[in-house]
This record gives C-alpha cells, sequence and structure tokens, in this order.
C-alpha cells in the first residue's frame, strides 16, 4: 500500500501547487458514473449522441449487450482473441440529453482503427486489428429513442490492413485513409480503382519507434493536404499523387503515435487563403522503445503557415510538459490542450505523472502570452482516452485504460466514468452574454451566399464583437481528432430585429476546400461567448 499512498499524496501536492500559483478557469463534472466500457474512440453525432467505441479483444466489459424477447445478444466471433462467444459491449450510444448509454454491437476488432462522418452524417469506421484490419463499418445515427447499430460492410473493404491509421474527408465527400502499421500508403472510401497508393514519405519518415502511426492530417482551404508523421511534414496533392513541398523538421523529439503529441489547425476565417497548424507535446525519443516510464513527456508547441510560400516553425513552451494531451478547438478559435502524462509515452502500462490540468491556448495573443493553467480533474486520462466538443460548449471526456484487458489495479485502473469540462465561457458570470439561437439555416450551400441567424442575447447592449462559427464533430482517438476544423463565417452585419431578437447575416463558405461537405455545430458567439450549437449540414 505504500507505494500508490505515496503517489496519490505526491500528486495531491502537485495539483494544489498548480491551483495556488498559477491555475483557473473551468469546472468538471462526472455525468456517467459507469459507462461499462472504456471509450477509446468518441465520435458525438447530428442527433447530440456520443458513439463509444473500444476493442473487442479484451474479454468482457462491463456493459452487457441487450436481451431481446428473453433471449441474451452476443457476438459469435471465431476469431476473436478473447471471446468467441461475448455477451458484452464493445461499443455504446451515450444520449447528451439524459446520459443514459444504450449497447452496441460492433462485430470485428475495432482496435486502434480511424474514423470520419460522412457528408450525410453516418460515421464511417475504418480498419483495425485482427479480422477488423481491412473492415468498413457504418453507423448511421439516429434519435435516442430509435435502434440504429453499427453494420459491417459486406461487399467492400480496405485493399490493405489499416491499424492506426487517419482518416479525412476530402471537398468531394469521399474519405481518405493515411498510413498505419506496415502500411506506406494512401487509399480512399468509397474504394477506388487500384485499391491502396503508395505514399513512401510515411517509410521514409518511420524511426525505430514507429512514429509514423496516426499521421496528422489536415486538409488545407486549397485543397491539398498537410501530413506530419514523426518529426517531419509535407504538402500532398493527393489528387495527382504528388509531394508539392517538404516542409522544415519540427523542433525537438518526434510526436506522432507512440510518442504521442497532438495537433490542430486553427480557426480558418477571413479570406481563408491562410492555414496555421499547431503540434504540441509529445514524448522523449527513446521512452516509448526503452519503456522509460518516468521520463519527462516534451513541453514544446511548434505552430506553421503551412500555406506560406517559406514556412517556418514558431516553437513555444507551454507551462506543463504533456503527451497524449489532445487539441481541442473551442467554438472561439482557442484550443484546449487536455488529458494526457507528464512522463513517459503511449503504450500499455508506458506513462505516469497524469496531466490533469487542461492547457488553454489563445493563438491570437502574442508569443509568451497564449497559454493559461486550467482548474484540474482528478480522473486520470492517459492512454485510450478521448476529447470531444459538445453541441452546449463542453467538452466530452471519456476512457482511459493502460492496461490490455479492463483492470481495477491501481493507481491507475481502467476508467468508465464520463465527464464534462465546462471552459470559463460557461461559468455563471457570462451569462448574461450567451446568446440563444432563435433561428437558424437548414442548410448552407457554397458559394459565399447570404444566410440569416436569428439570436437573442440577456444582456441589452448588444454592440460587441459577433462571430457565427462551423465546427465539425470530428473521430477523437489516440490524442488526435481526425477531421477536426472550426470555419469563422464572415459576418456582413448584425441587425436590431424587434422583441430584442438580432439578425446576424453571415456569409457562406465560399468552397468545399474551406468546408468539406458534412454537419457542423453551427455557434453564434458573442463577446468570445458562445452558445449552444445548432447542427447545420453544409453542402
Amino acid at each position: 500500500m505504500a507505494a500508490p499512498i505515496f503517489f496519490c499524496l505526491q500528486f495531491l501536492c502537485f495539483a494544489l501547487t498548480i491551483i495556488g500559483t498559477r491555475a483557473q478557469g473551468g469546472t468538471w463534472e462526472v455525468i456517467v458514473q459507469n459507462a461499462g466500457i472504456a471509450a477509446m474512440h468518441a465520435a458525438v453525432t447530428p442527433f447530440n449522441t456520443v458513439v463509444l467505441l473500444d476493442r473487442t479483444d479484451i474479454g468482457p466489459s462491463n456493459l452487457s449487450l441487450p436481451i431481446v424477447n428473453g433471449v441474451q445478444q452476443c457476438r459469435h466471433d471465431p476469431n476473436d482473441l478473447a471471446l468467441t462467444t461475448d455477451c458484452s459491449a464493445h461499443s455504446a450510444l451515450l444520449d447528451l440529453k439524459t446520459n443514459k448509454i444504450r449497447p452496441l454491437t460492433v462485430q470485428t476488432d475495432t482496435w486502434c482503427s480511424s474514423g470520419q462522418f460522412l457528408p450525410d452524417g453516418t460515421l464511417l469506421q475504418s480498419g483495425g486489428f485482427n479480422d477488423g484490419n481491412t473492415k468498413f463499418r457504418t453507423f448511421t445515427p439516429c434519435k435516442p429513442t430509435s435502434s440504429c447499430d453499427w453494420v459491417e460492410l459486406q461487399n467492400i473493404s480496405l485493399s490493405q490492413g489499416r491499424w492506426y491509421a487517419t482518416n479525412q474527408i476530402l471537398p468531394d465527400g469521399s474519405i481518405i485513409i493515411v498510413g498505419g502499421i506496415g502500411t506506406n500508403s494512401v487509399e480512399y472510401y468509397p474504394p477506388r480503382i487500384g485499391g491502396a497508393i503508395n505514399f513512401s514519405f510515411l517509410g521514409n519518415v518511420s524511426d525505430n519507434e514507429g512514429d509514423n502511426l496516426y499521421p496528422y492530417v489536415h486538409l488545407l482551404p486549397n485543397g491539398n493536404l498537410f501530413i506530419f508523421a514523426d518529426k517531419q511534414c509535407v504538402i500532398y496533392d493527393y489528387v495527382n499523387n504528388v509531394i508539392i513541398s517538404n516542409l522544415p523538421l519540427i523542433g525537438g523529439g518526434p510526436r506522432n503515435y507512440p510518442s504521442a503529441g497532438s495537433s490542430a489547425m486553427l480557426a480558418l476565417e477571413g479570406n481563408y487563403s491562410t492555414a496555421t497548424i499547431v503540434i504540441c507535446g509529445g514524448a522523449q525519443y527513446d521512452a516509448y522503445h526503452g519503456h522509460k516510464v518516468t521520463i519527462p513527456a516534451q513541453e514544446n508547441c511548434g505552430r506553421i503557415v503551412a500555406t506560406d510560400p517559406n514556412p517556418a516553425w514558431e516553437m513555444e513552451d507551454m507551462p506543463l510538459v504533456r503527451n497524449m494531451g489532445e487539441m481541442v478547438m473551442l467554438p472561439t478559435g482557442d484550443v484546449i490542450i487536455i488529458n494526457g502524462a507528464q512522463e513517459g509515452s503511449q503504450g500499455y502500462g508506458l506513462a505516469n505523472n497524469p496531466g490533469l490540468n487542461p492547457i488553454l491556448y489563445q493563438p491570437d495573443q502574442p508569443a509568451g502570452s497564449r497559454f493559461t493553467i486550467l482548474n484540474p480533474t482528478t480522473i486520470p486520462r492517459m492512454y485510450h482516452s478521448t476529447a470531444n466538443l459538445l453541441p452546449d460548449g463542453r467538452i466530452l471526456l471519456a476512457g482511459s485504460n493502460t492496461h490490455e484487458v479492463y483492470t481495477w489495479v491501481q493507481p491507475f485502473p481502467t476508467e468508465l466514468r464520463i465527464e464534462a469540462f465546462s471552459p470559463d465561457y460557461l461559468s455563471a458570470n457570462n451569462s448574461t452574454l450567451r446568446p440563444v439561437i432563435a433561428k437558424a439555416p437548414k442548410s448552407v450551400q457554397y458559394g459565399s451566399k447570404l444566410y440569416n441567424v436569428y439570436v437573442t442575447v440577456p444582456y441589452s447592449n448588444t454592440t460587441g464583437n459577433w462571430e457565427v462559427n462551423f465546427a465539425s464533430a470530428p473521430y477523437s482517438t489516440h490524442s488526435f481528432s481526425q477531421g477536426q476544423r472550426l470555419v469563422k463565417m464572415n459576418i456582413v452585419r448584425p441587425v436590431s430585429e424587434s422583441n430584442g431578437v438580432y439578425r446576424i447575416v453571415f456569409r457562406a463558405p465560399p468552397s468545399a476546400e474551406v468546408a468539406p461537405p458534412g454537419y457542423y455545430m453551427m455557434f453564434v458567439v458573442y463577446q468570445r461567448v458562445p452558445s449552444v450549437a445548432v447542427w447545420v449540414p453544409i453542402s
């Protein structure tokens, strides 16, 4: 007992030190005490539900599949490495209105797979381990009272196995799937003639730790892809399968799995010609390969304007070291770095000293003033945890399993609780500034057309700054949100209507390169305080 007690006391002292010196902002709430599964993957749907997904080959979870007409439902998989007949769920649906969990059935192994929403709101899930390695799966969201579930696609599959790959939606609504263990190629959904296309960049940057996994992929507003692996990045013309340019190496050590940094593309705005990528944290080199559990994580962030003719990295230190910290875009355009650890790397049992304090990154502030340490949680969320922006502006935190199976061994047991972090813009002090959307467009089309959104604001003097920002619903896994995007609409004018209603006139994005087709959370932001979002498709 001595070691766990010492660890807890040491950790408490650290947390109190942070709180007493620099920590500020944000509140935490556990919203589900026992979800039954640890969410390795998570995505928010347009029905205000959250799809949670784990691997299947770990034995039973703590969530049973339903009993239908007196018969216990079970998954029968002769290829499963743990249970060929498994009556527990390894996927679940969280209803954000009631915080209730409904078990879902996934048939093949989704361990370290990838995902992305299609334009119609269907979640496409690809790859995984063992019998899931070449599989496509879809989840078509429905009302929480309905019974939608996973569908394994039978007639199409990946041409190469994809384990630890990254998905990104493209302007035409198709999905590019990049990389994976031993898979230095790209391919597409729907599948294209010829199958996988060689992408040697991934193999050229691989080191003995395999830091080219879960590559960071961002669709730039010019239609090309920014792809980062290990310490290197390129601009890739996927249409012609050509690397347009090799960008400079980032300072510091490796950043991708298993070294576990994170990346986000900052909000697109103005004339949408500029795209800035930020990459923060990661493990020290050899932390994973050498099982150096207590070696400190990296403390720096790199920021690069990927669309600049002569891009260069601007390096800046965070106030706390971090690996496995997911970067979540807020409706305001700020970024929160949340979850993770301060020592070690990704992998089972390879991290220590949880990063309980989120870090706020404000990109519009000058260098040296961009970071703020926020109030800590009490729940460690390290390997196999997720973070997703919700329509009400909170961040949903789920998962964390530093073990190969579900276990309650201290100090880091499998985590089945789900919690929500409320940034400071949701505090009571900002309640009078929070807009309420009264009427929104049912859809938005490209071509810079004008649209109206009607809002009310409790505060009577509404001459301040207005924004209409569209946030995508990314697929969160392994400290990177695949497909994450925030697009700020150009405001033409706010108009004061009768009865305290304001009409905000905004211009739609010009093209699918700026905002790929699909469902977005549309937030109205007033004085940096966001409304509850309305789901609006862009097409």
